[in-house]
């Protein structure tokens, strides 16, 4: 009897679609609640359907047979991010609460440690859920860094921006794509930094208290990324050496035949 093994893509692509559904009730209840305006509501539109649209093509490209209850986790968390991304472009046109804004975001940090987990135990931990988690991540703290920088200035954005720029330079340098070894320090600095960019959004402290701490942000943030790409240099460095000498080696050898 012959096996079927076609791929059926529509039960995860379902999920993906109620988690845009339930981004779109966010926003209607974002909408009720405070008085959203329309840079409010186009943006968080916006990043729901870029959400469902690059998160649809990953999965297919994966063939995942089952969303997974950890991806669900990270669904989640990315719906909340919407929200607050919603809530950041509101504000430059208008003063939605800051109680909501903390509460939202505080909760998708929370929500960053739960995932993880999830997968572990659940045995269900995959590369794509490892990427999904991890784009979210880096998204909330460019908006975090973007509602902050407005009351700093656009420094402030090298926080944000850090992870997309080195995204971006490892399309001229491949070395840089390399895995990097497991580390419990940029664990550590890269929560740190929603806990930081949090704290100082809230202005629940003096101005120049809140400098401070996104200045300590943003130096964890430089001594990780170096310590990484000084790490990946290094490492580039050691693995061609063997590799020239040993083209330099096959050369010889051909060399010693047609001689």
């Amino acid at each position: 009897m012959a096996l079927n093994n076609t791929y059926d893509a529509r039960p995860v692509q379902q999920e993906t679609a109620v988690g845009a559904g339930v981004q779109i009730l966010l926003l209607a209840l974002l909408g009720t609640a405070i008085g959203m305006g329309p840079a409010g509501w186009l943006t968080g539109l916006a990043f729901a359907i870029a959400t469902w649209a690059v998160l649809s093509r990953a999965l297919h490209r994966s063939r995942l047979r089952s969303f997974g209850a950890a991806n669900r986790v990270t669904l989640g968390r990315a719906t909340l991010v919407g929200g607050v991304t919603a809530l950041v472009a509101d504000s430059f046109h208008g003063s939605p609460p800051v109680s909501l804004f903390v509460g939202l975001t505080a909760v998708a940090l929370v929500l960053d440690g739960v995932d993880g987990k999830v997968a572990r135990r659940t045995g269900t931990a995959t590369p794509l859920g490892a990427r999904f988690d991890m784009e979210v991540d880096a998204f909330l703290i460019l908006v975090l860094s973007v509602y902050v920088s407005t009351a700093m200035g656009p420094w402030v954005l090298l926080i944000g921006g850090m992870r997309y720029v080195f995204v971006a330079a490892a399309r001229v340098w491949p070395w840089l794509t390399a895995p990097l070894p497991p580390s419990t320090a940029r664990k550590t600095v890269a929560a740190l930094q929603g806990v930081l960019l949090l704290l100082a959004g809230a202005a629940l402290l003096p101005h120049t208290v809140n400098v401070g701490v996104v200045l300590l942000a943003l130096a964890l943030l430089v001594w990780s990324f170096g310590r990484d790409v000084l790490w990946l240099c290094r490492t580039s460095r050691a693995t061609a050496v063997p590799a020239g000498r040993q083209a330099q080696e096959q050369r010889e050898r051909r060399e010693l035949v047609a001689g």
